[in-house]
């Protein structure tokens, strides 16, 4: 992998992840609840405005004759990353700014191509892209790209990519994607990338430790991020939730949508083309929801019992109303924390469905960079 942008001492991470998870605080509030000394809190501040990282907020005026208290947060000034995602059809690029501001967000056809022509298009995508916002010359963290599928190597290099992708599964496609890009390359399950996408933009940052994203794509995952930190597993295959669901039988996805629409004689073929061509389709549609609510309630079930989540929220590049009567069966079964705790303490366990429609996964992509910058400490 390339060299970022640079590497930050893990005071300076640690001040960083502060301000990321609480929001703006004063250099003496830093300094009491990373149990600094004021004199080391006003030089590693001084060090992180220097880079651009961070950056002074409008002085708020004190109670009584003290000072006015100066505010600091995370700059957007501060660079950006790209993200990539794939779905049927569909290509998805966000950009977003160091401070996890969505700076674009763009979709496009795209035909099946091989790794390599892949990244050549996207070499000039994130060109013109740059050109277009302005950001020729600012601090780039990297490129991070959602996939459709578990890795196949523990570097991370070679993955498991779905059959409709030729050519893309075991390829190196971090070599390929480094090699025309010229850049720092993360690669990461579209799922656990959705997640990451929700901890940050999903207002789940500050709201809970535990999350679960669920992700109806080209398969079926879920990404889970604890205290801050991805969970991938000892391999890199949690969250692969898809093993409940034999690929020979229907499956909750986008995927299966769209062959059980074709089935019924619908012309459609892709997400580009949904919303148009499956006009008429209700009934077909609604059948599905039920029989996906009826296949997740098991997996959300578990995921209750095994990690005590937060949240759990549903994501997937379908129309906004579809992801909503999804939801609403599964919210009217007995998605509940079992007989043996009271009602009073936990009782019955709302499923979400996630603002960022189907963007999470390029979001959470672009966010790989930055947070790999500050997260592991």
């Amino acid at each position: 992998m390339r060299t970022p942008p640079f590497v930050l001492l893990d005071e300076e991470k640690r001040l960083l992840w502060q301000l990321r998870t609480a929001g703006p605080e004063s250099r003496s509030a830093l300094a009491d609840t990373l149990q600094i000394s004021n004199s080391a809190i006003s030089k590693l501040t001084k060090t992180l405005v220097g880079q651009g990282l961070i950056e002074e907020l409008p002085a708020e005026a004190a109670p009584g004759r003290g000072r006015p208290t100066v505010p600091l947060r995370i700059s957007p000034a501060g660079g950006y990353a790209v993200g990539l995602a794939i779905h049927a059809g569909i290509l998805e690029i966000a950009l977003v700014d160091y401070a996890g501001g969505v700076v674009s967000l763009t979709t496009e056809k795209i035909e099946p191509i091989d790794p390599e022509r892949f990244a050549g298009h996207v070499d000039r995508r994130i060109h013109e892209l740059a050109i277009e916002h302005r950001l020729l010359g600012s601090r780039i963290y990297g490129v991070g790209f959602s996939v459709p599928g578990p890795a196949l190597s523990r570097d991370g290099n070679r993955w498991h990519i779905v059959r409709n992708l030729p050519g893309w599964k075991n390829a190196p496609l971090r070599d390929i994607l480094e090699d025309t890009l010229r850049l720092p390359v993360w690669i990461e399950n579209d799922a656990t990338a959705a997640a990451l996408a929700e901890y940050y933009l999903g207002g789940l940052i500050r709201r809970c430790t535990t999350a679960v994203v669920i992700l109806l794509g080209h398969g079926v995952g879920a990404g889970i991020v604890h205290e801050g930190r991805l969970m991938r597993g000892e391999s890199g295959c949690a969250g692969e939730i898809g093993m409940f669901y034999p690929a020979a039988a229907p499956r909750p996805t986008t995927l299966d949508l769209i062959a059980t629409l074709q089935a019924d004689g619908c012309d459609v073929h892709s997400l580009a083309d949904f919303a148009e061509a499956a006009a008429g389709y209700e009934a077909t549609i609604a059948h599905w929801q039920d029989r996906a609510a009826d296949q997740l309630l098991h997996t959300i079930n578990s995921a209750l019992a095994w990690l005590d989540p937060g949240a759990i929220r549903l994501m997937s590049p379908l129309p906004g109303p579809i992801l909503d009567g999804l939801a609403d069966r599964l919210n009217c079964r007995a998605i509940t924390w079992g007989d043996h705790i009271a009602e009073s303490e936990k009782g019955r366990f709302r499923i979400e469905i996630s603002a960022l429609g189907g963007a999470g996964s390029a979001l959470g992509a672009a966010l790989l960079p930055i947070h790999a910058s500050i997260a592991r400490w």
